[in-house]
């Protein structure tokens, strides 16, 4: 099965025409004001409007209220959602949208049960636990707390770049490989090279291991 790639954290138009331009299969954009690449309604708008098809645009919230993610929904053309944060179940559900759950692992993190209660999402994303930050912090965690036998799709994230593209390719055999620091020349300006490199190697890994 192909691994996707989704880029995450775009805050400029010139990089996302860029990503997709490699061949990116979802990019992503936070509506999360705490973050360093929180973007604006009107900017993510004007961003997102002239994208091609088969490319999935993921809005980014943690812990947001509703009616600020009815807002976004409403202005921005966004075909799947992704939370951040203790969002249950139920929150998840309210939008008629397609989410994805992220989950920050810890060592006790048990993935049968949450793959229980997020038995309907599209994906669970799971990325490296930081106290002070809900992800796109560059941390990596152990790959082999993910169990084989999942039964929903896995994203992985977390510490990924071209250097561990393939590895996580090979080790997990993720549905995605959900990237954005890894292709960053700073905090929300994404490197082309970087993307680039990144997209082809996990394109490579895809091939050399089916």
């Amino acid at each position: 099965m192909r691994t996707r790639v989704k880029i995450c954290g775009f805050t400029r138009s010139e990089d996302l025409l860029a990503a997709v331009h490699l061949g990116v299969d979802a990019i992503g954009l936070v509506f999360y004001p705490s973050s360093p690449r929180n973007v604006s309604i009107a900017h993510a708008a004007e961003m997102v409007k002239n994208l091609p098809a088969f490319v999935s645009v993921v809005a980014l919230f943690v812990d947001a209220e509703a009616d600020w993610i009815r807002a976004v929904l409403s202005q921005v053309n966004v075909d799947c959602l992704q939370f951040h944060g203790n969002e249950s179940p139920q929150d998840c559900r309210l939008y008629a949208k397609p989410y994805i759950k992220a989950i920050r692992m810890k060592p006790d993190t048990r993935l049968v049960e949450v793959e229980q209660h997020y038995n309907d999402a599209a994906g669970l994303l799971l990325d490296a636990y930081h106290p002070d930050a809900q992800g796109g912090t560059g941390s990596g965690f152990d790959w082999g707390m993910i169990p084989r036998n999942s039964k929903l799709p896995i994203i992985l994230a977390g510490g990924l770049s071209a250097e561990n593209a393939a590895l996580a390719v090979k080790q997990v055999r993720p549905y995605a490989l959900d990237v954005s620091s890894g292709v960053e020349s700073e905090k929300g300006i994404k490197d082309a090279a970087k993307m680039a490199a990144f997209i082809r190697k996990t394109n490579q890994a895809i091939e050399n291991y089916d």
